[in-house]
């Protein structure tokens, strides 16, 4: 998979998951991909959840790298 491909796909996901933060208060947004590493922020409530480690790596990340193993992790920034 290319690059660019990734990126689509991980936006795809990222708007997939959007609802269920923004029924919380909270939104993401994705930054970037470098390094088979996705970097995203969390916006609104999400950003000083005490719950945002087990979002980004329970939620977000195990969300990712089902559809795109290669990605090695998923950084919050």
């Amino acid at each position: 998979m290319q690059m660019k491909e990734k990126e689509e796909k991980i936006k795809a996901i990222i708007d997939e998951l959007r609802p269920f933060l923004v029924n919380d208060g909270g939104d993401l947004e994705f930054v970037k991909l470098e390094d088979n590493i996705v970097y995203i922020k969390l916006l609104g409530a999400c950003s000083n959840c005490s719950l945002i480690d087990f979002t980004l790596k329970d939620g977000i990340e195990a969300a990712i790298k089902e559809e795109i193993p290669d990605i090695e992790g998923v950084v919050n920034i």
